[in-house]
């Protein structure tokens, strides 16, 4: 509804109460004159003539003649407005009763009726004076002055009340008159301000309601959320007060109904009289228009309040699509960036890793931009008045969002293709290894027998034969068919292991011929002077064996030809990477020294911080190299086909969990960490943010040591194979495997230890080159110590991080113990703590609260997560040192589902958790009143930080 609407209506309304009220010709309100009409020198007593004319009765008053002319006017006024216009029309009766009164009253009351009666008349009776002497003058006065009162209606005197009974029925006369009808004059005044009091109010309220709508009308709207929500609640309040006026109204006139009906109802035989009826008739009609002042304003409100809340709903949209706009466009500009497919199996493998955790990423954002699509697409559907401008916004989210997911797809299927690509580029290598291998470990001397050569050429069509098992006739198709795709460096390195492919094959070839050739010719052998094969070099650097037991065959007339051949395959395969960092990791077994940084001298003269910074980075380096020395020296070796008879099948199949994400670790320090460390060597102040930004990829050691345990058990197992034994000779390693396999604890540790130290010297300016320093060293010029708040804070939490990473290391391990786990009990988050308690089970709908104290109690371990709590049945079983506990999975309880209390007196040391829906509850005793306290203080601060967070959401 328009204002202009609402205006129109409510004056109607304001007409329609005017039109009642008759206040076009009765300007007077009973309160006005109400001092008059108490005097009751005229009373409309609500009788009616037979033709239905109302009765205006002039009681017996003292001192009538002395009425001021004015009040006269305004009581004659007040009552002729009362009674409708349909009875008003037919014309009023007066009834003069002035039995106890003189000639003079009777001449004063029909002289002042004469001049001031504002209404028709239709008949004058006067009850004449009983006194005889009065009658007389009455009589005669009547004769001669009825011309003087210029009367056009008969005058009609009376000796009794009788004579009146004969015009005028006694139901319509009052008792004074001798009639039945019952007149308080009090009632009738209280009805009569009653009802004005409320058509007045009816009134005003129809026009505050005109100026507010007014109001609200020319009201702009805000262009931000917050003033909307101001608005809206402000204009919410006042038409609440207002509704409330209205309803308050609307009882008011009903009790005012009720109240004049009341003698009616009260009695079967009472009935209403006229006047009654009248005042009945009056309240209906206000009552009425009070119903079509509310209808009008509730229909106005209805629209404003849907146009406020339109309003509002479209500053949220927008403001929400600001936002969803803004991580999207993010997310698409780290997407746009993402462009890198890798150069090698295990450098895609951590960026499809990467790739993962962006479009995990993106899941929060791509579920707001699909669901606030989906709010938008609701405000089309309502008929918004801004559809114009939300569709456009919800076609722009849906496009965003298709376009991020369809360039996600795209980059993980090239990635796949290159992880692929890697994978077979790595096969191949590894197959030319072990063909260059078992060439270079083929003796001579046994092939200058039949025999001999024989035996030579079935190991060369077998390993020939291992072509399909290695895919080597796909990789050049695979090749051609993504060349376009790939970056200079992989198509480089791809055509260089298709060449080296081609040159062993050919060398193979060679070698078949040169057999035959042997074995046609049927010469006697030649006896070498070459070692034996299994003195040949290790095998993570094949091109020196290969030299070394070549150099001995010059007296046969296959070896110059084989090491002809051998030596130009050399030629055109350079020394990789892995070869190279393969022999720095021997060099640094063997206790090879790693060179300092040359910008800071030795470390002897680095001051105490600097040196703690010096040792982070030394033994990052010696930590990186031996991790890549497990994975060079055990893992990559699992893959050679000469090695595979070594290899029990228990490890073949477990060679995955045995590692875990061993090379996770060493992508992350190779690559990452260690860069950001070698930066705090000339910036030590930021050293603590370097552990700060890492945290969520320091978690990385949480999933190694959940993985321990299970490692522990396959290395317990196949310890003693003689696959293990190889490979640590091969490497010179003075311990096996598993101790290796503790690095990353220890490494864990170690920064803990260096970041302690580092907190003691907790100024950078303990951390700068000081002249003293390098000129007469730090005995003598010791840097004064100061103290930097910020620093000493980021250190203080880089502290506590990496105690929080151990302590939740340390669960991993043993939660890893736990059997019968589910899978997704990842989606529990951080394992905070846990620990032994006595636990009762309480079913609501079998037992009783107060009779769990029955009942034996379990012995369940606890484990604590960020969202959730999971129970476990200890057992005691049989081991090495003994009985030791083992943990079965029984229950898991997320914490948004369970309330927590402390129990009543006496039981200090137990709390219970409960189920929302009360069914079922536990009662936890611990093992102290601290331990007790510590959990619940545990429990009650995850609950409220899920509460509150579920409120920020809504």
């Amino acid at each position: 509804m328009a204002p202009q609407e609402l205006t129109r209506r409510l004056a109607t309304v304001i007409t329609h109460v005017d039109e009642i009220m008759q206040q076009e010709i009765r300007p007077l309100v009973a309160v006005d004159i109400i001092e008059q009409l108490h005097r009751q020198f005229a009373i409309l007593s609500g009788g009616r003539g037979k033709d239905g004319a109302p009765i205006i009765t002039f009681p017996e008053f003292v001192g009538f003649k002395h009425i001021p002319d004015e009040d006269f006017l305004n009581v004659m006024t007040y009552l002729t407005s009362i009674p409708s216009v349909e009875a008003a029309s037919i014309g009023f009766i007066i009834v003069i009763d002035r039995r106890r009164d003189k000639w003079s009253s009777v001449k004063a009351s029909l002289t002042r009726i004469a001049v001031a009666f504002p209404g028709n008349l239709q008949l004058i009776f006067i009850l004449r004076p009983s006194c005889f002497l009065q009658r007389t003058f009455t009589d005669i006065g009547i004769k001669y002055y009825r011309d003087e009162f210029k009367m056009k209606v008969p005058i009609i005197m009376l000796n009794s009340v009788s004579d009146l009974h004969g015009y005028i029925e006694r139901s319509q006369l009052t008792e004074d008159l001798g009639g039945t009808l019952e007149y308080r004059h009090s009632q009738w005044m209280n009805h009569r301000t009653a009802i004005e009091n409320f058509a007045l109010t009816l009134k005003t309220t129809a026009q505050m309601l005109q100026t507010f709508g007014d109001c609200l009308a020319t009201t702009e709207l805000p262009r931000d959320v917050p003033s909307t929500e101001v608005l809206l609640m402000s204009h919410t309040r006042q038409r609440d007060r207002l509704q409330d006026e209205l309803k308050l109204l609307g009882k008011q006139g009903v009790m005012l109904l009720l109240c004049i009906q009341e003698p009616a109802t009260k009695s079967p035989t009472s009935k209403l009289n006229p006047n009654e009826l009248e005042n009945v008739a009056t309240i209906k009609r206000l009552l009425v228009q009070l119903d079509e002042t509310e209808k009008a304003f509730s229909h106005f409100w209805s629209e404003h309040h849907l146009k406020l809340t339109q309003c509002l709903q479209l500053q949220r949209f927008e403001h929400n699509f600001c936002e969803v706009k803004l991580a999207l466009d993010t997310l698409l500009a780290e997407q746009a960036e993402f462009t890198d497919i890798g150069d090698s199996a295990m450098h895609v493998e951590q960026l499809l890793k990467e790739h993962k955790e962006l479009e995990g990423k993106g899941q929060e954002p791509l579920e707001k931009a699909q669901l606030l699509a989906l709010i938008g697409d609701q405000l089309i559907q309502s008929h918004h008045y801004a559809v114009d401008s939300i569709r456009p916004r919800c076609v722009e989210l849906r496009h965003l969002r298709d376009d991020f997911i369809n360039e996600n797809k795209k980059k993980h299927d090239i990635l796949g293709k290159s992880l692929e690509l890697h994978r077979q580029l790595d096969k191949v290598s590894q197959w030319c290894e072990a063909g260059i291998y078992l060439l270079a470990s083929q003796a001579v001397d046994k092939c200058q027998s039949r025999e001999g050569v024989d035996i030579a050429l079935n190991d060369i069509e077998a390993f020939l034969g291992t072509e399909k098992e290695y895919e080597l006739s796909s990789l050049k198709e695979f090749y051609n068919q993504f060349e376009l795709m790939l970056t200079l460096d992989v198509k480089a390195k791809a055509q260089k292991v298709l060449q080296k492919l081609g040159d062993v094959q050919e060398i193979f070839h060679k070698r078949q011929m040169s057999l035959m050739k042997l074995a046609a010719r049927q010469t006697r052998p030649v006896q070498p002077v070459a070692p034996h094969p299994e003195s040949s070099p290790k095998w993570v650097s094949p091109k020196t064996s290969q030299l070394s037991s070549l150099a001995p065959l010059q007296k046969t007339p296959e070896a110059p030809y084989l090491e002809t051949e051998l030596n130009s395959l050399e030629k055109k395969d350079d020394e990789t990477k892995s070869e190279v960092k393969d022999e720095e990791i021997l060099e640094s077994s063997h206790g090879g020294e790693n060179p300092e940084p040359e910008h800071l001298g030795g470390p002897e003269n680095l001051s105490p911080g600097r040196r703690i910074v010096h040792d982070l980075l030394e033994t990052e380096e010696i930590y990186i190299k031996e991790i890549k020395s497990i994975i060079d020296g055990y893992i990559i070796p699992m893959d050679f086909i000469w090695l595979k008879h070594l290899i029990p099948d228990v490890l073949q199949n477990n060679k995955d969990f045995l590692f875990g994400n061993i090379r996770e670790l060493y992508e992350f320090h190779n690559r990452t960490f260690l860069k950001e460390l070698e930066k705090c060597i000339e910036n030590p102040e930021l050293l603590a943010r370097c552990f700060l930004k890492r945290k969520e990829d320091l978690q990385i050691y949480f999933k190694y040591h959940k993985n321990l345990p299970r490692a522990r058990a396959i290395w317990q197992e196949c310890q003693d194979c003689a696959y293990f034994g190889v490979c640590q000779r091969q490497l010179d390693h003075n311990l096996p495997l598993f101790k290796y396999l503790r690095g990353p604890s220890q490494r864990l540790m170690k920064y803990q230890m260096l970041l302690k130290g580092l907190l003691d010297f907790e100024s950078p300016e303990d951390l700068e080159i000081h002249p003293g320093d390098l000129d007469g060293g730090l005995a003598k010029n010791e840097p004064k110590r100061t103290k930097d708040s910020a620093f000493s804070a980021e250190l203080q939490q880089a502290l506590a991080m990496m105690e929080d990473l151990i302590k939740s290391c340390e669960l991993a391990v043993d939660l890893a113990a736990v059997t019968g786990c589910p899978d997704d009990i990842g989606k529990l988050g951080k394992l905070l703590r846990h620990g032994s308690f006595n636990v009762w089970t309480v079913h609501k709908d079998r037992y009783k609260m107060k009779d769990f104290i029955r009942f034996k109690p379990s012995q369940r371990q606890i484990y604590l997560f960020e969202r959730g709590i999971v129970f476990c049945k200890i057992r005691m079983e049989p081991s090495d040192q003994g009985l030791s506990p083992h943990y079965i999975f029984k229950k898991s309880m997320q914490l948004l589902t369970i309330s927590i209390r402390q129990l009543g007196r006496g039981s200090n040391r137990k709390f219970e958790i409960a189920n929302r829906n009360g069914l079922e509850k536990y009662i936890l005793q611990a093992a102290s009143k601290e331990i007790r306290d510590c959990w619940f203080s545990e429990i009650s601060k995850l609950l409220m930080e899920q509460q509150n967070n579920i409120k920020g959401l809504m």
